[in-house]
Protein backbone atom coordinates (compact mmCIF):
# COMPACT_ATOMS: atom_id res chain seq x y z
CA UNK A 1 0.00 0.00 0.00
CA UNK A 2 1.26 3.31 -0.85
CA UNK A 3 1.86 6.41 1.71
CA UNK A 4 -0.89 8.81 1.17
CA UNK A 5 0.19 12.28 1.22
CA UNK A 6 -1.41 14.07 5.03
CA UNK A 7 -2.77 17.51 3.22
CA UNK A 8 -1.90 20.54 5.52
CA UNK A 9 -4.76 22.08 7.50
CA UNK A 10 -5.51 25.20 6.39
CA UNK A 11 -8.35 26.26 9.24
CA UNK A 12 -6.73 26.74 12.29
CA UNK A 13 -7.55 24.29 14.36
CA UNK A 14 -9.99 24.78 17.61
CA UNK A 15 -11.30 28.34 16.00
CA UNK A 16 -15.13 28.43 16.16
CA UNK A 17 -15.69 30.38 11.93
CA UNK A 18 -19.13 30.35 12.94
CA UNK A 19 -18.89 33.31 15.07
CA UNK A 20 -18.46 36.86 14.28
CA UNK A 21 -15.02 37.65 13.11
CA UNK A 22 -12.52 40.09 10.94
CA UNK A 23 -10.40 38.31 8.85
CA UNK A 24 -7.46 39.00 5.60
CA UNK A 25 -7.98 36.56 3.03
CA UNK A 26 -6.07 35.48 -0.10
CA UNK A 27 -7.02 33.30 -3.18
CA UNK A 28 -5.00 32.71 -5.66
CA UNK A 29 -5.45 32.21 -9.28
CA UNK A 30 -4.97 28.35 -10.37
CA UNK A 31 -1.30 27.77 -11.06
CA UNK A 32 -0.68 31.23 -10.30
CA UNK A 33 -1.49 32.65 -13.83
CA UNK A 34 -1.78 35.61 -14.31
CA UNK A 35 -5.63 35.90 -15.39
CA UNK A 36 -7.43 38.68 -13.55
CA UNK A 37 -4.98 41.62 -14.71
CA UNK A 38 -1.42 43.62 -14.74
CA UNK A 39 0.36 45.95 -12.76
CA UNK A 40 2.53 48.88 -14.60
CA UNK A 41 5.10 49.27 -11.42
CA UNK A 42 6.75 52.08 -13.67
CA UNK A 43 3.84 54.62 -13.58
CA UNK A 44 4.57 57.26 -11.71
CA UNK A 45 1.98 60.67 -10.72
CA UNK A 46 3.61 63.83 -9.46
CA UNK A 47 7.42 62.23 -9.13
CA UNK A 48 5.98 59.43 -7.00
CA UNK A 49 5.75 55.84 -7.89
CA UNK A 50 1.88 55.53 -8.94
CA UNK A 51 1.69 51.33 -9.93
CA UNK A 52 -1.58 51.31 -12.57
CA UNK A 53 -3.65 48.18 -12.08
CA UNK A 54 -5.45 47.15 -15.44
CA UNK A 55 -7.85 44.65 -15.10
CA UNK A 56 -8.59 42.20 -17.69
CA UNK A 57 -12.07 41.13 -18.45
CA UNK A 58 -12.04 38.40 -15.74
CA UNK A 59 -10.65 40.69 -13.66
CA UNK A 60 -13.39 43.36 -14.04
CA UNK A 61 -15.73 40.52 -13.36
CA UNK A 62 -14.22 39.56 -10.02
CA UNK A 63 -14.09 43.06 -9.06
CA UNK A 64 -17.98 43.44 -9.50
CA UNK A 65 -18.74 40.17 -7.73
CA UNK A 66 -16.71 41.32 -4.66
CA UNK A 67 -18.74 44.76 -4.76
CA UNK A 68 -21.85 42.43 -4.85
CA UNK A 69 -20.77 39.94 -2.09
CA UNK A 70 -21.49 43.06 0.66
CA UNK A 71 -24.67 42.44 2.29
CA UNK A 72 -25.96 42.25 5.71
CA UNK A 73 -24.00 40.51 7.50
CA UNK A 74 -20.70 40.10 5.29
CA UNK A 75 -18.62 43.28 4.26
CA UNK A 76 -15.27 43.32 2.02
CA UNK A 77 -13.69 46.10 4.01
CA UNK A 78 -10.77 46.52 1.45
CA UNK A 79 -9.22 44.45 -1.29
CA UNK A 80 -7.29 44.27 -4.05
CA UNK A 81 -7.33 42.42 -7.09
CA UNK A 82 -3.33 41.69 -8.06
CA UNK A 83 -2.84 39.89 -11.32
CA UNK A 84 -3.15 36.41 -9.92
CA UNK A 85 -4.50 36.64 -6.66
CA UNK A 86 -6.51 38.33 -4.40
CA UNK A 87 -6.61 40.05 -0.83
CA UNK A 88 -9.39 40.52 1.30
CA UNK A 89 -10.27 42.26 4.06
CA UNK A 90 -14.06 40.66 5.32
CA UNK A 91 -15.95 41.47 8.51
CA UNK A 92 -18.08 38.56 9.06
CA UNK A 93 -21.43 38.34 11.75
CA UNK A 94 -22.49 34.93 13.04
CA UNK A 95 -23.25 32.42 11.17
CA UNK A 96 -26.21 29.95 11.41
CA UNK A 97 -26.22 26.50 12.86
CA UNK A 98 -22.75 26.59 13.09
CA UNK A 99 -21.62 27.07 9.57
CA UNK A 100 -18.35 29.13 8.31
CA UNK A 101 -19.99 31.84 6.64
CA UNK A 102 -16.40 32.83 5.36
CA UNK A 103 -16.22 29.50 3.40
CA UNK A 104 -19.64 30.51 1.62
CA UNK A 105 -18.52 34.06 0.99
CA UNK A 106 -15.22 32.68 -0.87
CA UNK A 107 -16.68 29.83 -2.09
CA UNK A 108 -19.63 32.34 -4.07
CA UNK A 109 -17.64 34.72 -5.13
CA UNK A 110 -15.26 31.84 -6.58
CA UNK A 111 -18.57 30.01 -8.14
CA UNK A 112 -19.75 33.00 -10.00
CA UNK A 113 -16.44 34.20 -11.31
CA UNK A 114 -16.50 30.84 -12.25
CA UNK A 115 -19.78 30.68 -14.20
CA UNK A 116 -19.21 33.55 -16.17
CA UNK A 117 -15.73 32.82 -16.73
CA UNK A 118 -16.56 28.94 -18.59
CA UNK A 119 -13.51 27.97 -16.18
CA UNK A 120 -12.18 27.73 -13.14
CA UNK A 121 -9.58 30.55 -12.52
CA UNK A 122 -9.15 28.96 -9.26
CA UNK A 123 -6.68 27.34 -7.06
CA UNK A 124 -7.86 24.83 -4.23
CA UNK A 125 -9.12 26.72 -0.99
CA UNK A 126 -7.79 29.57 0.08
CA UNK A 127 -5.59 31.37 2.95
CA UNK A 128 -6.77 33.11 5.81
CA UNK A 129 -5.64 34.59 8.52
CA UNK A 130 -7.93 35.56 11.82
CA UNK A 131 -7.57 39.47 12.95
CA UNK A 132 -7.81 39.72 16.19
CA UNK A 133 -6.35 42.95 17.18
CA UNK A 134 -6.41 46.71 15.59
CA UNK A 135 -2.88 46.88 15.02
CA UNK A 136 -3.50 44.11 12.69
CA UNK A 137 -5.98 45.12 10.98
CA UNK A 138 -3.93 48.63 10.36
CA UNK A 139 -0.88 46.37 8.98
CA UNK A 140 -3.11 44.42 7.00
CA UNK A 141 -4.47 47.00 5.51
CA UNK A 142 -1.49 48.91 4.94
CA UNK A 143 0.18 46.11 3.10
CA UNK A 144 -3.14 45.90 1.04
CA UNK A 145 -2.88 49.49 -0.24
CA UNK A 146 0.93 49.23 -0.97
CA UNK A 147 0.99 45.25 -2.78
CA UNK A 148 0.27 46.69 -6.51
CA UNK A 149 3.42 48.75 -5.64
CA UNK A 150 5.65 45.82 -4.26
CA UNK A 151 4.29 43.58 -7.13
CA UNK A 152 7.82 42.62 -8.60
CA UNK A 153 8.51 41.62 -4.91
CA UNK A 154 5.21 39.92 -3.68
CA UNK A 155 5.91 36.02 -3.38
CA UNK A 156 3.08 35.28 -6.07
CA UNK A 157 5.01 37.09 -8.89
CA UNK A 158 6.35 35.07 -11.55
CA UNK A 159 10.01 36.54 -12.51
CA UNK A 160 9.71 33.97 -15.14
CA UNK A 161 8.35 36.58 -17.49
CA UNK A 162 10.77 39.14 -17.63
CA UNK A 163 13.28 36.70 -19.72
Amino acid sequence: MTDLRVRKRIRMAGYDYSREGVYFVTVCAKDRHELFGSIDVGATALGRPCPIVTLTPLGECLNETIQLANKENVSIEKYVIMPNHIHMIIALSAGDRGRSPLQYVIRNIKSYVTKQAGFSPWQKSFHDYIIRTKSDYQRISQYIDENPRKWTEDCYYIASKEI
